[in-house]
């Protein structure tokens, strides 16, 4: 009886084991390839639990989820100047038939992405030797990439994955031609500065010159109005006092001897010697200025 048992177990083992084999799923993330002896009998593109043959057939499954394409270092590219220029990229992609992308690669996306990336970089290389450093760098990127785009996309068609999108994220220099465009760039700018400070000094000199020229003008012209100021206004005295003195000369002759003593004794150790009886103290000595007279 235990024997008999046991062959139940067996068979019911067996059993369970041939319907694991038979039975596979399908995530909606992904479609499956059903092969029989290594050919493709099936694509499974819907979701959830599928049957198979057990043993003859097995089950490979692709992810339809977009992928991209970004190589870690940017690649070098030769300009219609034979210049190095480094450019980087991003794909995104997907994989459309899974029957078609299992024969041509397999199920290896890794050997897609180099299959991808060695299109695009003969393409790249078609078009960046037909531009210089200057129109790539500050022209539309974007029409490269749609001058490629027929070409990518027959070969995507060949693999069987569909390209999405595909763009030109970085443009830069190799560092040693990055050191001769900056070094360049230094001499550039030393020139044009020792241009523009020679110019500044030039236009320097140029207005102290004229300023010194102007002033000069301005002090002769000062002096001369000057000048004619005083000789205006000794003019306008010597009138007025000729004038005072027809008057009443005795008068003007007395209010200059005034002047002349308070001229003549301003200082306290002022010494005169003169005679007593002289005209400088007629007025001193009588009050009509008549007793100094001789």
């Amino acid at each position: 009886m235990i024997q008999r048992y046991m062959s139940i177990i067996a068979v019911l083992a067996a059993l369970l084991f041939l319907a694991s084999l038979s039975v596979y799923s399908v995530d909606q993330r992904e479609n499956a390839l059903v092969l029989q002896l290594g050919k493709v009998v099936a694509v499974q593109r819907t979701p959830g639990l599928h049957f198979k043959w057990p043993v003859l057939q097995t089950v490979r499954y692709f992810d339809t989820r977009i992928l991209t394409l970004n190589p870690p270092d940017p690649d070098r590219f030769i300009t219609a100047e034979q210049k190095t220029i480094l450019i980087g990229y991003d794909v995104k992609w997907r994989i459309i038939n899974p029957k078609q992308f299992d024969v041509s690669i397999g199920s290896d996306e890794t050997r897609a992405d180099n299959r991808l990336q060695q299109s695009l970089n003969d393409g790249l290389r078609a078009q960046i030797g037909k531009r210089t450093i200057q129109e790539i760098v500050t022209g539309n990127r974007d029409n490269m990439l749609a001058a490629l785009r027929p070409q990518l996309d027959q070969e995507a068609t060949r693999l069987g994955i569909q390209i999405i999108d595909a763009r030109i994220m970085q443009v830069a220099l190799p560092a040693e031609v990055t050191d001769a465009i900056y070094r360049r760039m230094q001499a550039e700018r030393k020139s044009t500065a020792s241009a523009l400070r020679s110019t500044g000094a030039a236009e320097a000199e140029q207005i102290r010159a004229d300023a010194d020229r102007q002033r000069e003008v301005i002090i002769a012209n000062a002096w001369r109005d000057a000048q004619r100021v005083k000789g205006e206004g000794d003019a306008s005295a010597s009138a007025i006092y000729a004038a005072a003195y027809s008057q009443n000369p005795e008068f003007y002759n007395f209010y200059r001897s005034l002047n002349a003593y308070r001229s003549s004794f301003a200082g306290h150790k002022d010494v005169l010697i003169l005679d007593p009886h002289s005209p400088f103290f007629r007025y001193m000595n009588s009050p009509d200025g008549k007793a100094g007279k001789p």
